[in-house]
């Protein structure tokens, strides 16, 4: 299906995606065991999604406020070397990390799932949530995806992405040899 052009020169402009962890690339339920340990579920699609954004030369970054051993984990997993735990205030952060890139906002995308998220979605070229985040984050999200955050919504933005920057195909290739 093809993108609406706005959206479409939104995503050609990303450089740089910057992704909230709990509710984006998890459902956003946090699990405790009786000994205190937290587990977290990610989606599979979303892990591959990434690598195939970050090999067609868009960084990913990780950007939330808690602190989790597991999402250390997922991030040495994907690649992911731009991690920032604990962070309460995502925007100075996410104005850090672009001044250490070299980037201006207007090359970087921000999907997050809540009102911590907010400020980052309008901020940044494009805009993602998922669609059941609070209302006044889905208003001033540029797309909306169909997913749900933890069931393949990440992977969802990444072919986006790779779609109107004309990299998908590529991407795609070594699968459909």
């Amino acid at each position: 299906m093809p993108l609406p052009e706005a959206l479409a020169r939104r995503a050609r402009a990303i450089r740089l995606l910057v992704l909230d962890v709990d509710g984006v690339l998890t459902d956003g339920r946090l699990y405790y065991s009786s000994a205190g340990d937290e587990s977290k579920t990610f989606h599979i699609q979303d892990g591959l999604g990434i690598k195939l954004l970050q090999r067609s030369g868009v960084r990913v970054a990780l950007i939330t406020g808690r602190r989790s051993p597991v999402v250390e984990r997922r991030a040495r997993e994907l690649g992911i070397d731009l991690m920032f735990q604990g962070v309460e205030d995502k925007l100075g952060t996410f104005g850090q990390l672009l001044r250490e890139l070299g980037l201006e906002a207007d090359h970087a995308g921000c999907m997050g799932d809540d009102l911590p998220d907010l400020p980052l979605i309008r901020h940044c070229a494009l805009g993602v949530t998922v669609p059941d985040a609070p209302e006044v984050v889905r208003q001033h999200a540029h797309y909306v995806t169909r997913r749900r955050g933890g069931e393949g919504a990440v992977r969802e933005v990444c072919d986006l992405v790779m779609a109107a920057q004309g990299t998908l195909a590529d991407a795609l290739r070594d699968y459909l040899a």
